[in-house]
């Protein structure tokens, strides 16, 4: 994954696309009926169950859009969170609560589906060596959200982007000209250069994790679209030389076999493109 201070510069440029994207020139509702200095409270209500994700996230676009808004957490990111419940009460000019509504309300709504997604796998894998991982099938211009609300909700990140970390799949493997002839250059590239990425590479069948194992450098192989029994092949062929990654439609009925195979990872896209957003509002409080 990227480092703390690139993830924070994702975060700011997704606020502030997202207010220039939603504000344009002008609030013209908020202008029209409400003074410039008229101040108010509302609160961010639960209308749905699960577990909550964006609480700090909403701290930050408040901040950003009217430094003098005035948040009070009732209920923290990670949280399970019922109908009825209420997260927290923002306080301050009522043209800038209404300036940020959308995007916070947009944001913690599928931030909140993630959260509740990723925390279902993580209890079904309780017991096991195995984590749950994300992938890069995220919704264009908010991958940081969507990466941010896995690890709220108890899951890890996979790479953040194709400059963090070399993965080598089936089309890198076919267009190069086979396994060991692409791990060789890749790690050719990175030493010329100076580039300390880990090494991911796909293998199909277990021929072809018998081949990266011939070559050093490998961080991890990704099992891919294994069924249960060559899966257990796989992670015994292994055998601990690098960490194991099972991937390819797994799906919260499969994961606990896969885990039960062994591998020390299981990754989903269903995490991030497969679910329904948590029902939320902000409503004034009078």
């Amino acid at each position: 994954m990227i480092s703390d201070k690139q993830f924070n510069k994702e975060i700011d440029i997704i606020i502030a696309n997202a207010i220039r994207e939603d504000i344009g020139d002008g609030d013209h509702s908020s202008l029209a009926c409400i003074s410039e200095d008229a101040r108010g409270t509302a609160k961010l209500l639960v209308k749905d169950e699960g577990v909550i994700a964006g609480i700090e996230f909403a701290r930050q676009v408040f901040e950003y859009v009217d430094p003098g808004l005035e948040l009070d957490i009732k209920i923290k990111d990670g949280s399970p969170v019922k109908y009825g419940d209420v997260c927290f009460y923002v306080s301050g000019l009522s043209q800038s609560i209404l300036k940020s509504e959308r995007l916070v309300l947009n944001a913690m709504q599928r931030m909140s589906a993630i959260a509740t997604k990723t925390r279902e796998y993580v209890k079904l894998l309780e017991g096991t060596n195995t984590k749950i991982l994300d992938t890069r099938k995220t919704t264009p211009g908010i991958r940081a959200l969507e990466k941010w609300a896995v690890k709220i909700g108890g899951g890890e990140n996979h790479r953040f982007a194709l400059y963090d970390m070399v993965m080598l799949k089936d089309n890198h493997i076919d267009f190069c000209g086979g396994i060991t002839k692409a791990i060789e250059k890749t790690k050719t590239y990175l030493k010329e250069n100076q580039l300390g990425l880990k090494i991911i590479v796909e293998a199909r069948n277990l021929d072809e994790i018998e081949e990266i194992l011939k070559t050093e450098g490998v961080y991890r192989i990704l099992i891919d679209n294994f069924n249960y029994e060559d899966t257990r092949k796989a992670v015994n062929l292994i055998n601990g030389k690098c960490l194991t990654e099972s991937s390819g439609g797994i799906t919260l009925e499969t994961a606990r076999r896969y885990a039960e195979c062994g591998v020390d990872y299981i990754s989903s896209g269903a995490l991030t493109h497969s679910v329904y957003n948590m029902d939320l509002s902000l409503k004034a409080v009078k």
